[in-house]
């Protein structure tokens, strides 16, 4: 699938707007069809297992109510005919087909795609003015949106909601998007988009870490692999003038402790791997009921089974010295680099299972008694 940039090559797309301005491209995907309807949304937003809001009301009145699901179906019927919106993240991990669609951003890293999140709206539905911290393009798939952003704005929030939404909004560009348009935004620009009938929006989120996630999880994985690492030393401490003061040459002792642990070696490189394979999981992998074993796993593939990636896990691989790091929703394993950038690309791995599995059986039956992959039968 070609890129959905239009005109631009993905190269100035990196260069003159990622993470710095906005970008509109009118039919991004021209003739855009989506594969599922707001009833299928709706459908999945009963789902237990599905993560779901409900958000009604508008700005500037600002009479917003939030309600997470899972829905009633007779909560979802008796849905007024203006001023809502309906929103089911993962949609691509509940209908694997459209993991087709995020391969048209196949010139952003796979890590650092998110999910899909779709939104129903009614006329008038919105989630109020607000900024993301992360990347984000926004593809109309139904009816009409209008967007409006800022890049100079207030960012004082709305009080007595749990909304985000910002107290003041004064727009500086705006856009109506039709099926098959897209909005790029980068982190922290303001934007309000508006149904002006009945419509369906496609997000497809880029995966942000902050510094707290990154330092939380940092100290989590350095106390569990390696202890209580290094310890505070002052060999060259000196008599203080005042007793009570956290001087500056400790200040700069503590820094230096935190920095030379956080990023010690090749170890730093395995941890990144295991957090970014499991940031934000909405579930965690599971292998199928009973184990299966090398001597299944051959014979599956020559009947003409596939392996598949499990769409609810991560996986991102490491290059070293002697191979590659396979990471998988955080667990490891070893195996060469050209089969660990097999086992990330699912076309790849669907293509190639077999023989794959003449030479590493071992690493992909792990790979399906853990959950990371599956086999699909032929039909």
């Amino acid at each position: 699938m070609s890129h959905p940039l239009g005109q631009l090559s993905a190269e100035s797309f990196l260069r003159d707007h990622w993470q710095k301005r906005p970008l509109l491209i009118r039919q991004a995907f021209a003739g855009f069809e989506p594969d599922l309807d707001a009833d299928d949304i709706a459908g999945l937003a009963c789902d237990g297992f599905a993560e779901s809001r409900l958000i009604t009301g508008g700005f500037p009145e600002n009479d917003w109510n939030l309600e997470y699901g899972p829905f009633e179906e007779s909560r979802l019927r008796a849905l007024p005919p203006e001023r809502w919106t309906l929103l089911v993240q993962d949609v691509e991990k509940h209908y694997p087909p459209l993991r087709s669609l995020l391969d048209a951003f196949n010139f952003l890293p796979r890590w650092r795609i998110d999910d899909l999140m779709v939104s129903v709206a009614a006329p008038g539905g919105s989630v109020g003015p607000h900024t993301d911290q992360y990347d984000v393009f926004l593809l109309q798939a139904e009816g009409r949106r209008r967007w409006r952003i800022a890049e100079s704005f207030d960012p004082s929030l709305q009080e007595g909601t749990e909304l985000n939404v910002l107290e003041s909004f004064e727009p500086e560009q705006e856009w109506l998007l039709e099926p098959g348009d897209m909005l790029y935004l980068p982190p922290g620009i303001a934007h309000h988009g508006v149904a002006l009938d009945r419509c369906m929006t496609w997000s497809i989120g880029l995966r942000a870490p902050s510094a707290a996630d990154l330092l939380q999880a940092l100290g989590e994985w350095l106390a569990t692999e390696h202890g209580e690492g290094p310890r505070y030393a002052d060999p060259d401490l000196s008599a203080p003038a005042h007793r009570g003061q956290l001087g500056d040459d400790a200040v700069e002792r503590f820094a230096r402790l935190a920095a030379s642990t956080a990023a010690d070696g090749p170890g730093f490189r395995d941890f990144l791997g295991a957090f970014l394979s499991r940031y934000r999981l909405a579930h965690e992998p599971s292998g199928p009921p009973g184990a299966i074993d090398e001597r299944m796993l051959v014979n599956a593939l020559a009947r003409g089974a596939t392996l598949q990636q499990n769409p609810w896990t991560r996986l991102i691989w490491i290059e070293t010295g002697t191979g590659a790091t396979l990471f998988a929703a955080g667990e490891r394993f070893e195996c060469d680099a050209d089969v660990a950038a097999a086992v990330c690309e699912p076309a790849t791995l669907a293509r190639r299972g077999d023989a794959l599995a003449r030479c590493h059986a071992k690493l992909l039956c792990a790979l399906v008694n853990a959950g990371h992959l599956y086999l699909e039968e032929a039909p």
